[in-house]
């Protein structure tokens, strides 16, 4: 009994599993973005037209409930442009994706906060590591906020969010995903930061600008998605017969082009798509000179197919016109992508691999 008592209280136990937990919070975090795509692109996000964290989990339950709540959704600016004449019936599709959104991001919560109080009981919880668990929590709950301000924003007057906060949200939920990712790993892997040779922080410097570029590039996707820029010039290479498209930087002042203007926010999606095409393969070509651990090594492999997939499903979704499948599985592959670029970036950080 002593021995199973030690076994249970021992530091590296404890450790894995924090960062199982951790890990369970990040694939339902990685989940929700996902379903978040969905909810978009089915035109779902604006069928809950109240935010309410606590009631709000109860869906209407019979018929009364259910033409109160598509009442209500009469009265939004996407039933009276966009769905007028709407069904009962075809509100519940579009309710039932927005509504498994918002529940998720409440199991989350839940997923969260009850273990960290359970770890927290069982005295599970050393060093530094419970002030970045409550960071977490409290980026979690701006995130849920953030959630409704950007639906809000689509409930005035226009029938469609503001890319702006639609892009806030997804920076949110990177941010909030990569924070726990990179927490978890270093619970699997406890020894401290390896001290490289110049050689190699040249090679860490180089997946860093990889890492930073592909979360520019989620950041321009974020602004495609919210403008709809992906519905015009459905043609590759060239933009409708042109590398660089006429009208890219018809708006004034300059810079609202970069965020409002369809053509110049797909053009700089693509852009910055032939420079990851550079840069990626370049990083896998630069490694080769190093002895890297197998799952170092395993993770550029990775990275570099998954990337190729991920552009052809960048190219088939502009080719298609982003319908449904063909983009919830770019924006999953976005996501992938990152999750394989920032592992590589823990390896290296690391030194070796777990």
């Amino acid at each position: 009994m002593a021995a199973m008592a030690n076994f249970f209280s021992n530091p590296h136990h404890d450790n894995r599993q924090l960062a199982y937990w951790l890990l369970g919070v990040a694939v339902l975090i990685y989940a929700m973005v996902v379903l978040g795509g969905v909810t978009r692109l089915t035109g779902s996000g604006l069928s809950i037209v109240e935010w309410d964290p606590i009631m709000g989990a109860i869906p209407p339950l019979n018929e009364t409930q259910w033409q109160t709540t598509f009442t209500k959704y009469q009265q939004s600016p996407q039933y009276q442009q966009v769905n007028r004449g709407m069904s009962l019936e075809e509100f519940k599709y579009i309710f039932g994706y927005e509504y498994a959104h918002r529940l998720l991001g409440r199991l989350i919560g839940v997923a969260f906060l009850l273990p960290l109080l359970y770890f927290l009981y069982k005295r599970k919880i050393r060093g530094q590591l419970l002030p970045k668990l409550i960071v977490i929590f409290l980026l979690g709950a701006l995130q849920g906020f953030l959630g409704w301000y950007m639906v809000q924003s689509g409930l005035i007057n226009e029938p469609r969010v503001s890319q702006y906060r639609l892009a806030l949200h997804l920076s949110t939920a990177v941010m909030l995903y990569a924070a726990i990712l990179w927490l978890a790993w270093g619970l699997l892997r406890p020894e401290p930061v390896q001290t490289w040779k110049y050689s190699m922080q040249s090679l860490q410097r180089w997946a860093l600008g990889v890492t930073l570029l592909i979360c520019v590039m989620m950041l321009s996707g974020a602004f495609v998605a919210g403008t709809h820029a992906g519905k015009v010039f459905n043609t590759f290479p060239l933009m409708n017969g042109q590398f660089i498209p006429a009208g890219i930087l018809a708006y004034s002042p300059w810079y609202h082009n970069l965020f409002e203007n369809l053509a110049t926010v797909q053009f700089d999606h693509r852009l910055i798509a032939y420079l990851l095409m550079v840069f990626i393969p370049g990083l896998w070509l630069y490694a080769r000179r190093y002895t890297l651990s197998p799952v170092t090594r395993f993770s550029l492999h990775l990275l570099l197919v998954v990337f190729a997939v991920q552009i052809g499903l960048g190219i088939s979704t502009l080719l298609e016109m982003a319908p449904v499948g063909l983009a919830t599985a770019h924006q999953a592959g976005a996501l992938l992508t990152f999750t394989l670029a920032l592992h590589l970036n823990h390896t290296l950080r690391r030194g070796r691999s777990f």
